[in-house]
């Protein structure tokens, strides 16, 4: 025996409507979260809990920063604001370090052209090295010192008497 406390009509109200309403708000930060132009900003940003990756990317279990950096982005997603705007806005919030790349405007330039520069310089340095060992051997006597000939005529003529006597 099955005991209905409420007449069937308003026992599906009861329930659908808070059901409604559930799956409402929780679809609505998901669905800002799945737009293009919400992954887009995330892969600009990175995670400020020393994980170092972006922040849509980062996986650390119980990680205090990354689900309200996230709900952050998605409310400046749904607002409608501009990438830059929404950037500008973490960047005060969190601090340069949050950026995935540098901008690239005064001392920043650094973090651009050393990855490039250093690595050709030191290539560059290795191949002169090189080029001056191979001219040294090349330009070494293979006997030994420079013995000017009348020593060596002297010498022979010495080890020549010696080997008569």
């Amino acid at each position: 025996m099955i005991i209905v406390l409420f007449p069937p009509e308003r026992y599906w109200r009861t329930i659908a409507i808070p059901l409604v309403l559930a799956v409402t708000l929780t679809a609505i930060p998901a669905a800002a979260q799945e737009t293009a132009r919400a992954k887009a900003i995330g892969q600009k940003l990175m995670c400020v809990c020393g994980c170092n990756q972006i922040l849509t990317a980062c996986n650390h279990v119980g990680c205090p920063y990354s689900h309200g950096m996230i709900k952050e982005l998605d409310q400046d997603v749904a607002r409608n604001e501009t990438d830059e705007l929404t950037l500008q806005a973490f960047v005060q919030e969190y601090g340069p370090t949050v950026l995935a790349e540098p901008p690239t405007k005064g001392f920043n330039w650094a973090a651009w052209i050393v990855p490039i520069v250093v690595p050709l310089v030191a290539l560059y340095l290795v191949w002169q090295v090189v080029c001056r060992w191979n001219q040294r051997a090349a330009l070494a006597p293979a006997f030994g010192s420079n013995v000017s000939p009348d020593l060596l005529a002297r010498a022979r003529r010495e080890s020549d008497k010696d080997a008569n006597d």
